[in-house]
């Protein structure tokens, strides 16, 4: 039979009343269709759950037991209920994102903050990697959406713009280039003599600096992984270094200088990537909205 939840409150309202009169107001029905109600019950279980005599209404052994039963899955739907309710209220939720680090470090904890103020029980799964494992995680299911340097449209995935991020030269302020300041800007002849300091090949960073720089080559001091560390060696003063506007937060230092690098090619372009066939939680929507809403402005 088909089991619905009126079944299981006219059950519970007539085994508490013990009146028909009583449990048909209960359950806000008229007599008549609540009887009628309880009768499909009975039928359809193929038992007699109550006796009725023109005086009393009991449970029958059958009913005693249905009653335990009836009581759990009440308690289901009311628990099952109630978080779809906390669901839809923000009051309880997941939100799961992938970003690159330099979003995750400067411009994201200020979001963060806000939403968390406004939604203190959201569970938040913060990933700050690189490009590609972002656009992996998204695909997998394993985030909701994601922030990275590659414009990931397949068939199941889609991409639309975020932001756009230029870069800067990076050096010492007792160095030669912080000291310079030509007609149109630094251009990459300026910057070939000088010992330099890459960042990773695989990051988005070096993939769109030597994109932009080629056929020129730099004067490779070393390769570091870390935008912390590029800051140390430079602040040593062991070469230069050019980062992208939204990570100077990291170079706010008083030995330190940047410039920006006004080169055509030299943008990195921002995707916000997601799932084509997955629509957003109402938790995961939210925060979506406010990161389209609060983009970094560079």
């Amino acid at each position: 039979m088909h089991l619905s939840s009126r079944h299981i409150d006219a059950f519970l309202a007539l085994a508490q009343q013990r009146s028909f009169t009583r449990a048909a107001a209960a359950c806000h029905l008229s007599q008549p269709a609540f009887s009628a109600l309880v009768r499909s019950l009975e039928e359809g279980l193929g038992l007699r759950l109550f006796d009725r005599t023109t005086r009393h209404v009991d449970l029958t052994p059958e009913g005693e037991h249905f009653l335990e039963s009836a009581l759990r899955l009440r308690a289901e739907i009311d628990s099952a209920l109630g978080a779809v309710r906390d669901a839809a209220e923000l009051r309880r939720g997941r939100v799961a994102i992938a970003l690159l680090p330099s979003l995750a470090a400067g411009w994201l904890p200020g979001l963060l903050a806000d939403f968390r103020a406004d939604h203190p029980q959201i569970e938040l799964d913060i990933a700050d990697v690189l490009s590609e494992p972002c656009i992996e995680r998204v695909a997998s299911g394993r985030a909701d959406f994601a922030l990275a340097a590659i414009r990931a449209d397949t068939p199941s995935l889609q991409a639309e713009p975020f932001c756009s991020d230029g870069f800067h030269l990076v050096c010492r302020a007792d160095h030669p280039l912080a000291r310079r300041r030509p007609r149109g800007g630094l251009q990459v002849q300026d910057l070939a003599p000088w010992p330099f300091v890459h960042l990773a090949r695989t990051s988005s960073v070096r993939q769109y600096l030597e994109a932009a720089l080629h056929p020129h080559a730099l004067n490779t001091l070393m390769e570091v992984e870390q935008l912390a560390t590029v800051m140390g060696m430079v602040r040593a003063g062991l070469g230069i270094s050019v980062v992208p506007t939204l990570t100077l937060f990291h170079f706010a230092h008083p030995d330190l200088v940047t410039r920006p690098l006004p080169l055509p090619a030299l943008t990195r372009q921002i995707f916000l990537v997601r799932r084509r066939d997955r629509s957003l939680s109402v938790a995961a929507s939210e925060l979506y909205r406010r990161v389209m809403e609060n983009r970094p402005r560079v």
